[in-house]
């Protein structure tokens, strides 16, 4: 199985975007690397914010089909987009224990 991400599409506006960032915190995406101190906070943009944290539902639930849309603002990515020390993780052989809390475990 090749490794996929989710992120948010470069076509999706500004406003649809907030939209969907705003689904994602409130369906528990880990926020902490986007904040000021995080090591994903820069860039500090609406596409690089949604992205990580589109990413980060799309591994939740466990990369369930129709979770990575987010209402058309989001799609499928074979390059990994991880960037310097932030990291997102790939799709395949991973899963999650405990709630989402850095608690990630590679198989």
């Amino acid at each position: 199985m090749t490794a996929t991400w989710c992120v948010a599409r470069s076509d999706a506006s500004r406003e649809a975007l907030q939209t969907a960032l705003d689904y994602a915190y409130s369906s528990r995406a880990e926020c902490t690397p986007l904040q000021p101190s995080g090591l994903c906070f820069l860039p500090n943009t609406i596409q690089a914010h949604a992205s990580y944290a589109f990413n980060s539902c799309y591994m939740r639930r466990f990369m369930a089909p129709g979770s990575c849309d987010f209402s058309g603002t989001a799609t499928f990515a074979k390059t990994d987009p991880s960037y310097g020390s932030c990291h997102y993780p790939p799709s395949p052989g991973m899963y999650y224990v405990g709630y989402w809390d850095n608690d990630v475990q590679y198989m």
